[in-house]
């Protein structure tokens, strides 16, 4: 029997992913734990799960923004005479026509400057945080949504609701979006999770090395991206420069420079193992 399960893990792409994944933050907690110096894997597990948690809170924001923003669309369009329609799409369109990493960017000016003459608590930073990312990032959720919406408007089946009396509120949430579109919704909450580290890394790593001299880079929670741009981690990864030139050096970054270089791993692995997760899931339903 278990030989089975192992073989339907093995052609389902998005549950190995996720034993891969999962198995390789063990092993390196593991090597960590071991070679690693206490202090610095303290601050590694915390950076590793401040970026966890603002990417899950983002999810959570993303899907709620994004399900309100496609009922608003869908229900404001033949009301009203439109009137609410064009100044809503308006406003996504405006959202829409700014780069996310430079709209987060921005976000993060506007924390940086309230921190210049306050404080707030890390978990209070992280929620904002994970608004200013939600509110560049739900608009692939909407999209998806109003397409699902827009498909099956076109088919008998919701007329056939509308005819038999069923609220158009309920079908389109029960039986099109929650029955019949929670595969491809799901699909895409695991590729924005995706977006949604690589974002927070690099905007964390650039506002760590950038930040006001009157903001203390401990202000901020810390993160993959901003345990990255510290010193100590910068010293690690250019020390992979090294083995170019003196291969026998190699060994020596899993020892000496294994800060920088978990870092590092824990960034490409999880952008990566996310990926595939995705990919594999998509491939198992068809989608």
């Amino acid at each position: 029997m278990n030989r089975i399960d192992f073989k339907n893990i093995y052609f389902q792409k998005d549950k190995l992913w996720a034993l891969i994944w999962g198995a390789g933050l063990f092993l390196l907690w593991l090597w960590d734990l071991i070679f690693l110096n206490a202090p610095a894997l303290r601050k590694l597990e915390t950076a590793f799960f401040n970026t966890l948690f603002i990417g899950l809170l983002t999810i959570v924001f993303s899907l709620a923004m994004a399900w309100l923003s496609a009922m608003l669309i869908h229900f404001s369009k033949d009301r009203f005479n439109g009137i609410f329609f064009f100044p809503l799409k308006t406003g996504i369109n405006l959202i829409r026509s700014v780069p996310q990493i430079l709209g987060i960017l921005i976000g993060y000016i506007f924390i940086t400057r309230f921190l210049e003459n306050t404080t707030l608590a890390t978990p209070t930073l992280m929620v904002l945080m994970a608004f200013i990312i939600s509110l560049f990032i739900f608009l692939e959720i909407s999209d998806l949504m109003l397409e699902r919406i827009g498909h099956f408007k076109k088919t008998d089946f919701f007329n056939a609701s509308k005819v038999c009396g069923i609220p158009e509120f309920y079908t389109i949430n029960f039986d099109i979006l929650y029955k019949n579109s929670w595969i491809h919704i799901f699909n895409k909450l695991i590729a924005v999770f995706g977006m949604t580290v690589f974002l927070i890394c690099s905007i964390d790593f650039i506002v760590s090395v950038g930040l006001s001299t009157d903001v203390n880079i401990t202000n901020f929670p810390s993160t993959l991206g901003s345990m990255l741009a510290q010193i100590d981690s910068k010293q690690d990864i250019l020390a992979i420069g090294s083995t170019l030139t003196n291969p026998f050096y190699f060994p020596n970054l899993f020892l000496r420079h294994l800060q920088g270089i978990s870092v590092a791993f824990l960034i490409v692995f999880t952008l990566l193992s996310v990926y595939k997760i995705s990919d594999g899931f998509a491939r198992r339903y068809h989608i």
